[in-house]
Order: C-alpha cells, then sequence, then structure tokens
C-alpha cells in the first residue's frame, strides 16, 4: 500500500515556478544537469516529494549537484528542512545562490563536504529522517552512506531506472545493511532504516 505523501496540497508559487526553471536552465547550459527537458525534471524530482513520509521533518539531499531532486522537494514539502550537500565548491556556490533567489534559506542550507566526512560526523550521523539521492554512485555504495545518516525508523529514496529494468538490488546485501525494501514508488526506490548491519558490514567493495 502506498504511504501518505508529505507533499503540500496547495500549489507553489507560479513565480517561484518560474525561478527555479531559469536556475535548472542555467544550470543545463553549464553542463550541470541533462538536457532532459526542464517539466520532466521538475516532474520526476516530485517524485521524490511524493515518496517522504508526512511525519519527516529533516532530510539530505546527496550529491545535490543542480539541487535536483533538493530544491524541488523543498518547494512541495515546506515542513521539511533539507541540506543539500555536494564535494565540489562550484557546485556548491550555484546551489547557495539557488537557495537565496527560491527565498528558501529558513528552509535549507548548503553543505560541502564528502559525504563520507558526514558518515563519521556525530552532528550527522544518523541525524536525518530521510535521504535521497538521484545519481550518486553504484547502489549499494549509496545505500551504505544513506544509512549511516537516516535515523532508525526513517527512510532513504533513490532514483531508479525504467520499471523493465532487471533490479539493481541484491536482497542479501539490503537486509545485512539493516534494511527493507524497496518499495517502487513512482520513478523512485525507498528503504526502511529498522536496525544497522551487524558489525557494521559494509558492501561497497563488492
Amino acid at each position: 500500500m502506498t504511504e501518505p505523501s508529505a507533499v503540500n496540497s496547495n500549489i507553489v508559487d507560479e513565480s517561484r515556478l518560474r525561478v527555479l526553471e531559469r536556475i535548472l536552465r542555467e544550470a543545463q547550459r553549464i553542463g550541470a544537469l541533462s538536457n532532459a527537458p526542464v517539466s520532466e525534471i521538475i516532474k520526476h524530482a516530485k517524485g521524490f516529494a511524493e515518496a517522504i513520509p508526512p511525519m519527516a521533518r529533516t532530510a539530505v539531499d546527496l550529491g545535490s549537484g543542480a539541487g535536483v531532486p533538493g530544491l524541488i522537494v523543498a518547494l512541495f514539502c515546506p515542513h521539511v528542512n533539507l541540506q543539500l550537500v555536494d564535494r565540489r565548491v562550484g557546485r556548491t556556490d550555484v546551489l547557495i545562490r539557488a537557495v537565496h533567489a527560491l527565498n528558501l534559506t529558513d528552509q535549507v542550507t548548503v553543505r560541502c563536504c564528502e559525504i563520507t566526512d558526514m558518515t563519521k560526523d556525530s552532528a550527522w550521523a544518523k541525524h536525518f529522517d530521510v535521504a535521497m539521492s538521484r545519481g550518486l554512485g553504484p547502489p549499494i555504495q549509496t545505500l551504505n552512506l544513506s544509512r549511516d545518516l537516516v535515523k532508525p525508523g526513517g527512510v532513504i529514496i533513490i532514483s531508479e531506472p525504467p520499471p523493465d529494468s532487471d533490479s539493481r538490488w541484491d536482497e542479501q546485501q539490503v537486509r545485512a545493511l539493516g534494511l527493507e525494501g524497496p518499495s517502487r514508488i513512482g520513478a523512485v526506490a525507498m528503504f526502511h532504516v529498522k536496525q544497522f548491519g551487524r558489525d557494521g558490514d559494509d558492501f561497497t567493495a563488492s
């Protein structure tokens, strides 16, 4: 059964959507985002927002790049505080300007760092209700990094290939990481964080 959505039922202000579209087109111009139609990029990113449980209050967008899906999630889930994380200072400088342009400074922060450094920082380890990513890296590595940032009972949301593609997820590895899933919700997969793997099992080298 599909879980209730955290998406604000109110329509996002049209002026902010126009600003978002300009931001995404500029990201395409500089090569930070694919050349897919901006409307399709927003629609796909909205799928992340629709997968966020209604009780979630904190989320992290890993490898945020041009701010997809994080900026779109922020607009459609105004009750969720987000961190947009990228290791490239050029990307995070652009993200900071985008956050200001969208008037999201009270809701969204931008962090330039390695994700592995965050997982080792007690301020952020097991801190978030939700971790999400669009194209971070190998599937199990993405799960492992995300799990280390999400509190027990939270969720991990990852972009998926088309529905007719073979599954990317090894059931044994997913269970060993203390996760349940995936549940397919539109274009994303959602995993529930139940418990951490025994002895901190890490399958990223598999």
